[in-house]
């Protein structure tokens, strides 16, 4: 399974980088506004930092609504780098527009996806991902892990070639469980991916080793 993080902080994303255990980078208009981006050029050149520092795909989300002004704006970002996959909202004329970009061989990420019906009409307009939000899914009282699950389910049985990209992460426990049912990708904050390496019984023993370790000397 891919690590993806979720920001545009490019502290955070380079740590990760540092790490060894970074695949991509995702982000959305609220991420690049947490961080001060602002104006088309700004962003632009943000993405081309985010580009520069990972060495795997970069989703760079549309604004527009319309067909027309979503693939002048998807064209425009792919531009940008070989590393921008556009990301496009699961709406009428953001099929439409995944389907016209497959086409021209631009990789697409279906974002904002929150039922199967949504993942299949991406998968067959050709999407290179699509992201289903776990976590908001759970905030309604539905089953974000279940839709995963689904997903992957159906992707495999009809040989789709759509990467599975879990978003809206929340926790440790919600990457466990997308591991656990066959996504593709996590995508998540720093944070929950850090979680991973914390347990009790790793602290005991190295305290104990650090102790003999003194000891020896």
């Amino acid at each position: 399974m891919k690590f993806f993080i979720d920001t545009a902080n490019l502290e955070q994303i380079s740590q990760a980088e540092a790490m060894g255990i970074l695949d991509g980078v995702t982000t959305n208009p609220s991420l690049m506004a947490k961080e001060g981006i602002k104006g088309s050029k700004a962003i632009e050149q943000h993405y081309i930092d985010i580009c520069n520092i990972v060495d795997g795909d970069v989703s760079a989300e549309v604004l527009a609504d319309s067909y027309e002004e979503i693939i002048e704006e998807g064209k425009g970002l792919a531009a940008l780098h070989k590393q921008i996959v556009v990301k496009v909202p699961c709406t009428a004329n953001g099929i439409r527009a995944i389907k016209s970009f497959t086409d021209m061989g631009i990789r697409t990420n279906c974002t904002l996806v929150f039922s199967l019906g949504q993942a299949l009409l991406a998968a067959k307009a050709g999407a290179t991902y699509v992201s289903p939000f776990v976590g908001r899914l759970d905030d309604v009282s539905s089953n974000g892990i279940e839709l995963v699950s689904r997903i992957v389910n159906v992707y495999r049985y009809y040989g789709y070639q759509t990467q599975v990209l879990a978003a809206s992460i929340r926790s440790v426990q919600h990457i466990i469980q997308c591991l656990e049912v066959g996504a593709d990708v996590v995508t998540s904050p720093l944070s929950s991916i850090m979680a991973l390496l914390d347990h009790p019984l790793t602290e005991k023993g190295l305290a104990i080793f650090n102790k003999a370790a003194k000891e020896l000397a």
